[in-house]
């Protein structure tokens, strides 16, 4: 429940300061259905809901998992099943950037992920299709970890 309203509380101070990282051209009501996406797709996890989360996942999506890639619906669902066990989220995430392209058609959201314990051990980066009724879709998928290396130049 906490984490469900920090997730609503973020998207909410995101949108009403006009999410940074916007690209140009694309429109300000594209940026915010993709933050309001994500943000729901992450609360799946924090609401241990795996139906919703199914929900988000385009049929032919591709998920980069620690050992091997999900290929499609059927494989991300299956491959994700282990994490909504239990009543802990293992990790959460929530979105910091989202950049439409000026056609509408496709978007990147990123942001951290966090552990049980709050730490944060990694980034994500998302692929956003909106499907032809409007909806928003995961296409890709990757998370990396933590990098505690100097900025390059």
């Amino acid at each position: 429940m906490a984490r469900t309203i920090l997730v609503a509380l973020s998207a909410t101070t995101l949108l009403a300061s006009g999410l940074s990282g916007q690209a140009p051209g694309a429109p300000a009501a594209l940026t915010r259905q993709v933050f309001a996406a994500e943000s729901s797709f992450a609360a799946t996890m924090a609401n241990r809901d795996s139906t919703a989360f199914a929900a988000f996942i385009a049929p032919e999506a591709i998920f980069f998992g620690e050992k091997a890639v999900m290929r499609g619906k059927s494989a991300v669902v299956d491959g994700w099943r282990r994490l909504f066990a239990g009543p802990t989220p293992p990790f959460s995430w929530r979105p910091e950037t989202v950049e439409v392209l000026a056609s509408g058609t496709l978007a990147h959201s990123s942001g951290p992920v966090h552990d049980a314990k709050g730490r944060q051990i990694g980034t994500f980066n998302s692929i956003w299709r909106r499907e032809p009724g409007g909806t928003w879709l995961v296409v890709f998928d990757k998370g990396c970890p933590v990098c505690n290396c100097e900025p390059g130049p």
